[in-house]
């Protein structure tokens, strides 16, 4: 029997940033609602923020936002195509969740077009291995969903691009996706930025059907006269103005929103602290990850910094040197700026130092590179803070894991009384890995098991590993781990919360934000905008629903 194909929809922006994915959560959570199976889908995402699949596959972070806006589990068929970028190296290609190889731009562009003529069989004047896993991940999804919401990636109309462009209009069109066009208002010039966005595309403008303007704030009366003169010139109508949000509350895909103190998330109210424990992130140059920290900025007594300044990282309450996409190049930076000596220095005063994924690496004694996978020294030396070291190769380790926590004493914030009640609450935790480098020493700070599912259509989750596996090291106040996701757990974030209060010598609190609580509503929050301020009837009967 054949199954029918999915209804389309896809978002584009005029540029980065114009708000294309948090359009498409708030849509695919909509559409939940109004009881369609709904999926995601971007064709090719280049992001530092990555997730892993049930099926151990890494996708853009966005994407796995979008899917649980859609209450579904996320798969590589989201999307297929990541590129990481790795500095000099070029960017990191990640096919179907899998690394695929590294390359250069021009690398990447002939890579896209392929060889020879696939034109009558795909719909797209591309023949290639990149857009062969797009258009199977598509057809996949759309014979599993009743909807596929799909985004595109920076602007449509980049003119010198448009020849490797399998993001935008060659799936649009492959799909027959009618293609709705975002415009961000805040940053001036949205009028000419979407009219010249319809004029670059000629002939392919007909798939945009209508637009959306964002982040709009001031008196729609005065905006009215804009939007009418808009659809005169274009001949297509603006179906909504969304409102500017100043706490979306929902993870960031990029680290443009990375300057100074982030308080999305927060909640403000009589009870909050007034003292607040001002955890210092390290604002590496390769910074990735970085919404690993995002359940911090739900706690009413944390304050979230990511800084590069001596002095906020000598009087933090906790510094955190987070993931990186080339670690060495981010270590030598933190060398380079004395930034080092100031880490070395909070350690010295007591302050909890703590390293995620690269930020882990760079904690040990030593890192190996004989392969050159990140840069072209074979060995450089670390902070010395751990007794680890680190050890590049060339295979990628992606996987979902349980975790338990091995010795938990150091966590006895509360004392000896309350401590076995309180190890009970985060005994079982779950997070994900994604790293190259493998590190040996005194390893043993969590005792890990991976877990997989047995493909994309079978998510059935599984291990993969009989014996326990362990994970990440402590020596005094600083410790490190490869656990992606480990804050996400509620209790044991509360404790890392409590040590840095201890240190401080302020009271451990006992209750703690319940951050996927917290997140699903924010998602709830801002379709509710959407619904309210973008016309949906336009949009059912855009898609013929």
């Amino acid at each position: 029997m054949v199954l029918p194909l999915a209804k389309t929809l896809m978002i584009q922006g005029t540029g980065s940033g114009a708000g294309k994915s948090l359009l498409v959560a708030a849509l695919c959570r909509i559409f939940k609602d109004a009881g369609l199976n709904a999926a995601p889908f971007k064709a090719q995402n280049m992001a530092l923020n990555s997730y892993i699949t049930l099926e151990g596959g890494e996708i853009g972070r966005a994407q796995a936002l979008q899917a649980e806006a859609a209450k579904i589990e996320p798969t590589v068929d989201m999307n297929p195509i990541l590129l990481k970028a790795s500095g000099e190296a070029g960017s990191q290609v990640i096919i179907h969740g899998k690394v695929h190889s590294t390359m250069q731009a021009k690398e990447y562009h002939a890579f896209v077009k392929g060889e020879g003529d696939c034109k009558r069989e795909t719909m797209s004047p591309f023949c290639s291995e990149a857009w062969k896993a797009v258009i199977k991940s598509f057809n996949r999804l759309s014979k599993k969903y009743e909807l596929i919401i799909m985004e595109g990636a920076g602007s449509p109309a980049e003119i010198n691009l448009m020849d490797v462009d399998i993001v935008n209009m060659s799936i649009a069109k492959h799909a027959k996706a009618p293609i709705i066009l975002v415009g961000d208002i805040d940053k001036g010039g949205v009028f000419a930025s979407l009219y010249g966005t319809v004029k670059l595309l000629g002939k392919d403008s007909r798939h945009i059907k209508g637009f959306v303007i964002n982040k709009f704030r001031g008196d729609l009366e005065i905006l009215k006269p804009g939007l009418e003169m808009l659809s005169e010139k274009t001949g297509k109508p603006v179906i909504g103005v969304l409102p500017y949000i100043n706490n979306i509350d929902l993870p960031e895909e990029d680290g443009l929103s990375l300057q100074g103190s982030n308080s999305k998330f927060k909640i403000q109210d009589s009870k909050s602290e007034k003292i607040k424990i001002k955890i210092v992130i390290l604002h590496l140059q390769y910074i990735a990850n970085f919404t690993d920290f995002d359940p911090f900025m739900c706690e009413p007594d944390v304050e979230i910094v990511y800084s590069r300044n001596s002095s906020e990282i000598e009087n933090a309450g906790m510094v955190i040197i987070p993931g990186s996409k080339n670690t060495v190049k981010d270590l030598m930076f933190l060398k380079e700026t004395r930034l080092d000596e100031s880490i070395k220095l909070a350690y010295s005063k007591g302050i909890q130092i703590m390293g995620m994924c690269g930020g882990y690496q760079m904690l040990g004694k030593k890192i190996y590179d004989p392969h050159g996978i990140e840069s072209p020294h074979k060995e450089v030396d670390g902070l010395g803070l751990l007794d680890i070291e680190t050890m590049f190769d060339r295979d990628k380790i992606t996987s979902r894991v349980e975790a338990e926590l091995v010795d938990g004493s150091w966590l006895m914030a509360h004392g000896d009384k309350n401590y076995e009640l309180s190890a009970m609450s985060y005994q079982l935790l779950r997070g994900y890995e994604i790293h190259m480098g493998t590190s040996k020493g005194d390893i043993g700070l969590f005792k890990i098991k991976r877990l997989t599912s047995l493909s994309p259509i079978n998510l059935r989750l599984r291990r993969i590993t009989d014996s326990p596996i362990y994970d990440g090291s402590k020596k005094g106040n600083c410790w490190g781990t490869y656990l992606h996701g480990i804050f996400e757990n509620d209790s044991f974030r509360r404790e890392i919360i409590n040590q840095a209060r201890k240190t401080k010598g302020l009271r451990p609190l006992d209750s703690t934000a319940i951050y996927a609580d917290i997140k699903d509503k924010a998602i709830d929050n801002l379709a509710h905008i959407v619904r309210e301020n973008i016309d949906m009837n336009f949009l059912k009967r855009l898609i013929r629903l």
